[in-house]
C-alpha cells in the first residue's frame, strides 16, 4: 500500500466537480488542503489518473504523486496523525 498525493487546480468554479471529488472519497483518504488530499492505496497513480481525469475539463490541473518518509508539514494535529500513521 502506498500514499499518494492527489493535487488539483480546478479552473472553473461553475462546473459541477461532484464526480471527481466522489472519485477521491472513495478512497482512504484525509483532505491536507482545499486542492490536495492523501489517499491511502494499492493503485498505481496511473490507475487513480485515469478515473479522475474524465471528471476535469482541459483547462485544469491534476496531478499524483507518491509521498514517502522524510516529509515535514504544518497543519491540522490530524492530517500529522494520519501522515505518521500510513506513510
Amino acid at each position: 500500500m502506498a500514499v499518494l498525493l492527489v493535487t488539483y487546480d480546478l479552473k472553473k468554479p461553475s462546473q459541477n466537480y461532484s464526480a471527481f471529488h466522489n472519485v477521491i472519497e472513495n478512497y482512504f483518504h484525509i483532505k491536507l488542503s482545499e486542492t490536495s488530499y492523501a489517499i491511502y492505496t494499492d493503485q498505481p497513480t496511473s490507475r487513480i489518473y485515469r478515473k479522475l481525469i474524465s471528471s476535469i475539463d482541459k483547462n485544469d490541473c491534476l496531478y499524483i504523486i507518491p509521498l514517502t518518509k522524510p516529509w515535514s508539514g504544518y497543519g491540522p494535529g490530524r492530517n500529522k496523525d494520519w501522515l505518521v500513521n500510513f506513510l
